[in-house]
């Protein structure tokens, strides 16, 4: 990894679910190994916030580091303000970091406000709903020289990354039908989850599925041509409707097949907290080739004395891949995996925007920003809005099925990518 030389700001913007287990240990991390200067965490009560803040695991893991909270942890936590992340965000300093963590339906509303105020973005996935939305966003950061990209964590699990550079090479064949899976568990439905997961905003193949829907693509470069996703409603605890269970079906320019199944379900009782996998099979020479990740074994079981995790299993399956604390020799402990590569090489990067062009004057430092993020779309990794725009085409269909009764969506590519209901 390039080593950065100009340490960097990072606001994150939400604190649940994802800010606690990936997100915030991976920048408290970057913080201590000297990539990240200040942290800054705000939400739109301190609910969250006082959590994050008094977490016994990460006052034991990063001893002495801590948070700048917004609002202020005296604040009641019964008092909201949806619009503080506005204020925040107007008064960082040019070209540091807001990273968002909303539902998906907010990310627009705040990678938007973030690039206003001349900012570079990481956003969890999707980027945004909407084909549009992100080619506004890619124009609009390249015309200032801005880096976005959203966390699809998966590219860097090495699975994934060796799975590319084979197929690249010949080495499967060409891809022509596959079958994925993610299921979360079942407490999801008693999270903050119940609030926003409403059947106008997302539904679990967005949320999830679109992982592996990027996965395909980034290991095989086809582009998906139509969509179909049913979608099984029920209840909230509080009582809200949402998209518990999907399955879709993707369609590929070469006539390949990917149906992915997803749902908000996967028993609590149950070891490990999910299930998810991939399978993919690949045409050759008068020969098949044949991929496949079982997710859900995660390569290590424990059954401990006494019950682990969220839904307090003594029986677990240990994913030792995407996201986990390990001794090193610093204090505290170290996140490893993935899910913390994934922060990290995008931070690195944005890091690098600055160093490289620290002293020059602002035209020339613009054309070398907007060079060195050329650069990062071609290379294919980081998820942009150019590497990464079919993400945003195959959203935008399939709300337009699931809202339609798993009708088709086509996607066309000529003269300029859109979306219609077949």
């Amino acid at each position: 990894m390039i080593q950065p030389q100009k340490k960097i700001d990072v606001t994150v913007v939400g604190g649940g679910m994802i800010v606690n287990d990936q997100l915030l240990p991976s920048l408290y991390h970057l913080q201590r190994v000297g990539v990240i200067r200040d942290i800054h965490v705000v939400d739109q009560s301190t609910r969250s916030l006082r959590a994050l803040a008094e977490s016994p695991d990460f006052a034991q893991n990063f001893p002495g580091q801590q948070f700048t909270p917004h609002p202020d942890l005296e604040e009641p936590p019964e008092n909201t303000n949806p619009d503080l992340f506005r204020e925040v965000i107007a008064a960082i300093e040019p070209r540091n970091v807001v990273l968002v963590a909303l539902p998906d339906h907010l990310h627009y509303m705040a990678v938007k406000e973030a690039l206003d105020h001349d900012q570079n973005v990481l956003s969890v996935k999707p980027l945004v709903i909407k084909y549009e939305q992100t080619v506004e966003i890619e124009q609009l950061a390249y015309e200032k020289g801005l880096f976005v990209a959203a966390e699809y964590h998966k590219r860097f699990d090495r699975r994934s990354l060796l799975a590319k550079r084979r197929y690249a090479a010949g080495q499967f064949g060409e891809f022509i039908y596959g079958e994925a899976k993610l299921f979360e568990p079942y407490y999801y439905r008693h999270s903050n989850f119940q609030n926003w997961f409403l059947v106008d905003n997302t539904d679990p193949f967005v949320y999830i599925g679109c992982h592996y829907v990027d996965l395909v693509w980034f290991i095989t470069g086809l582009k998906p041509v139509r969509v179909s996703v049913t979608g099984v409603k029920g209840r909230f605890p509080n009582g809200n409707e949402g998209y518990l269970w999907s399955n879709a079906r993707v369609v590929y320019e070469n006539g390949a097949i990917l149906a992915v199944s997803n749902g908000l379900g996967y028993p609590n009782a149950a070891a490990g907290s999910n299930d998810q996998g991939l399978l993919m099979f690949f045409e050759g020479d008068e020969k098949t080739g044949y991929l496949k990740h079982n997710d859900q074994f995660r390569g290590v079981e424990c059954s401990f004395l006494e019950g682990m995790g969220p839904s307090g299993q003594q029986f677990n399956y240990i994913n030792p891949d995407y996201f986990q604390y390990v001794l090193w020799e610093g204090d505290g402990l170290k996140p490893v995996g993935y899910g913390y590569d994934s922060v990290a090489a995008s931070m690195t990067a944005i890091s690098l925007l600055g160093s490289e062009t620290e002293g020059m004057e602002d035209e020339e430092a613009l054309q070398r920003r907007q060079e060195i993020l050329k650069e990062i779309d071609a290379k294919g990794i980081l998820a942009t809005p150019a590497n990464a725009y079919i993400n945003e085409l195959v959203t935008e269909a399939a709300r337009l099925s699931i809202q339609n009764d798993g009708k088709f969506a086509s996607i066309s590519y000529d003269p300029a990518p859109h979306v219609d209901l077949e």
